[in-house]
């Protein structure tokens, strides 16, 4: 089997006590099925506050919190079944997903090898278009996940604090992986963020970019197992040393 298809290390909670970053950084991936077990409340919290230990631009801190579980997890996603029937299309993105004129050559391509790996784990044809819709309405289920975490962020940010804000999500991701728990960012819920927001009783004031699923990883699920690619950040630099062999793409 493709090994960029099927990692020959699946991920292992993450012992707090023994993970260097490095660990950390090399070990998390997204997770698109979860145990059907509920995660600590506490635990949730405390790592959403402990993520606000994240720099941002003059300390600003442009991001707030809300997090759904139990009957509200529930409701939210009784209701997100009902809206997606409704409007699949979703809302207008401000600002749009992908470049006026479509994305550079090399996001495409990646994109569409990152699409090969993940279908191809899960056995779904590239040919199959409803088999490849019905999987991506499980992004509005949070993919079975215990606790959601919602990054919400003042309208009129710009992209200066859209960085800060990115740099809050990746230490947040971070420390769900130290304390052993799965995660899976996702910006698909930007497509009903108004819907969402309103759900959650946020201020007006604020959007909502970006909800992240977290729970218990299903060790035995092939979509959890998947290893995606990286390309050399190095590349374009001619004052860069070659990386070691075989060491890119990884």
């Amino acid at each position: 089997m493709d090994r960029a298809v099927l990692s020959e290390r699946p991920p292992k909670p993450a012992a707090a006590e023994a993970c260097s970053v490095s660990a950390v950084v090399d070990g998390r991936r997204s997770i698109r099925r979860f145990l059907d077990a509920p995660v600590d409340r506490a635990l949730v919290e405390d790592v959403v506050r402990r993520a606000a230990r994240a720099p941002s631009g003059s300390n600003v801190q442009p991001w707030a919190v809300r997090i759904v579980d139990g009957e509200r997890m529930d409701a939210l996603r009784a209701m997100m079944r009902r809206l997606r029937a409704e409007r699949p299309e979703g809302e207008p993105l401000d600002p749009p997903y992908q470049p006026p004129a479509g994305p550079p050559p090399e996001f495409q391509r990646r994109r569409l090898r990152n699409g090969e790996i993940l279908y191809g784990a899960l056995g779904i044809d590239r040919s199959d278009a409803a088999a490849r819709a019905a999987w991506n309405e499980e992004n509005f289920q949070f993919f079975g996940a215990p606790a959601g975490v919602f990054l919400l962020m003042r309208r009129e940010c710009v992209a200066w604090q859209w960085l800060d804000l990115g740099i809050y999500l990746q230490t947040l991701l971070l420390l769900f992986e130290e304390a052993g728990l799965g995660t899976c960012p996702q910006a698909d819920w930007a497509m009903h963020g108004e819907a969402v927001a309103s759900f959650l009783g946020v201020d007006p004031a604020f959007r909502l970019p970006v909800g992240v699923a977290v729970g218990i990883p299903d060790l035995t699920a092939p979509e959890n197992r998947i290893r995606t690619e990286r390309d050399d950040p190095l590349a374009d630099d001619p004052d860069a040393s070659p990386p070691p062999p075989g060491a890119f793409p990884c």
